[in-house]
């Protein structure tokens, strides 16, 4: 849809930004070695999973008619040493949100993460 109006743009990430905040539960981001699924309906090996990064309440910080910005994540201890390449972002409720792919659609300082090290995310803007 690379032509929707300002409005619709705009319902469809005021949308997204409830979807997101729904569930008990805070939003979260995992990011995983290995290869990323082919969409969000396949489940992820957790066997891969390095690290898993939360939001605050509400997550989104701010919403623009172009993209829709997350308040930064807490910072985490990573649990498996591997090779960051993806990321899927959960909901509240751990439904999955979006998928991202590390250098492409989001960067780390470091993809090469160590057992027990720390990682935080300070920005992620998502572009409908």
């Amino acid at each position: 849809m690379s032509k929707t109006s300002i409005n619709a743009r705009l319902a469809m990430i005021q949308a997204f930004a409830e979807f997101m905040d729904s569930g008990s539960q805070s939003a979260t981001v995992i990011f995983y070695e290995g290869v990323q699924p082919a969409n969000t309906a396949v489940a992820p090996d957790s066997n891969n999973a390095l690290v898993t990064l939360t939001f605050p309440e509400p997550c989104i910080k701010e919403a623009t008619a172009t993209y829709i910005e997350f308040h930064p994540t807490d910072a985490a201890t990573v649990i498996k040493t591997g090779t960051a390449t993806w990321a899927r972002i959960y909901n509240g409720a751990g439904e999955a949100a979006a998928d991202l792919t590390v250098g492409t659609d989001i960067a780390l300082a470091n993809t090469n993460l160590a057992l027990g090290g720390t990682l935080a995310v300070t920005s992620i803007k998502l572009r409908p």
